[in-house]
């Protein structure tokens, strides 16, 4: 029905060799993107997501960009050259973090303060300031950004995840108003614990977060999300199904909580 939805749209998702984003892609892949383009840190990793997303749609063009969008030069690069190559960006979805498990803000080494503030944050501020100017310049976009209920609801272990979620989400809302007027939508998908994940396997492995998890996780009724039932949001919301949608942050937490 929505197989060409996305025709001659070009995509740049980021954190997108596992899990949400790389799900993401293959769906946007699937739905009819003609460029898809993957970021990650691993070229290996990287590698194997553009052999997964071409086998179910070979007619996409898929292409990995490596580099560490903590790092503003590495932002710049890799989003000012989808833009240069291919003239035009369409949709934009972050899906990264920080490879740092949940803890007690007292247990927290003052070295880590950074790492959790640029996954979480600065990575997409990085982001959106070369690609923002790009989708006003051509009228149209829209920026999908994943994050966490930990924005929305305070958690014990995640005193600085939550804060920089939170961070994310206003910042979405607040983009979402400036950007308007130009034709450009941005929102925010907000899970809970994603199973079928690197970072449900990390914070599963430390006996404080997964006491923690586990129990959250017997909340959600509807059983954990996995990336197959959150990239469909994904997709509606980088999609003119929804084009009447910005500057909202949903949960999709099987039941979690009502955040």
């Amino acid at each position: 029905m929505y197989r060409h939805m996305f025709d001659s749209k070009v995509a740049l998702l980021t954190a997108a060799t596992s899990g949400i984003g790389l799900e993401t892609a293959r769906l946007l892949a699937a739905a009819g993107a003609q460029t898809v383009v993957v970021n990650g840190r691993n070229p290996a990793r990287g590698a194997a997501a553009v052999e997964h997303i071409r086998a179910v749609a070979p007619e996409c063009k898929v292409s990995f960009a490596a580099g560490d969008l903590c790092d503003p030069d590495a932002a710049a690069r890799i989003c000012s050259g989808v833009v240069a190559e291919h003239g035009h960006i369409d949709v934009f979805v972050h899906a990264g973090g920080a490879e740092i498990s949940p803890q007690l803000f007292v247990d927290l080494a003052a070295r880590d303060y950074r790492p959790l503030i640029d996954g979480h944050f600065t990575s997409l501020l990085n982001c959106c300031h070369i690609i923002a100017p790009a989708m006003v310049r051509q009228a149209s976009g829209s920026i999908a950004v994943v994050a966490s209920d930990a924005g929305k609801i305070a958690t014990p272990g995640e005193s600085v995840i939550g804060a920089m979620k939170a961070a994310t989400i206003m910042f979405v809302r607040t983009l979402a108003l400036e950007l308007a007027r130009h034709n450009v939508r941005v929102n925010c998908i907000t899970p809970s614990l994603v199973a079928e994940t690197r970072a449900h396997a990390r914070v599963m492995s430390s006996e404080f977060s997964q006491r923690l998890f586990e129990k959250a996780a017997s909340r959600a009724r509807l059983g954990l999300p996995t990336p197959a039932h959150i990239a469909p949001l994904a997709l509606f919301l980088a999609s003119d199904l929804s084009s009447r949608t910005t500057g909202q942050a949903i949960s999709v937490n099987g039941g979690i909580s009502a955040a």
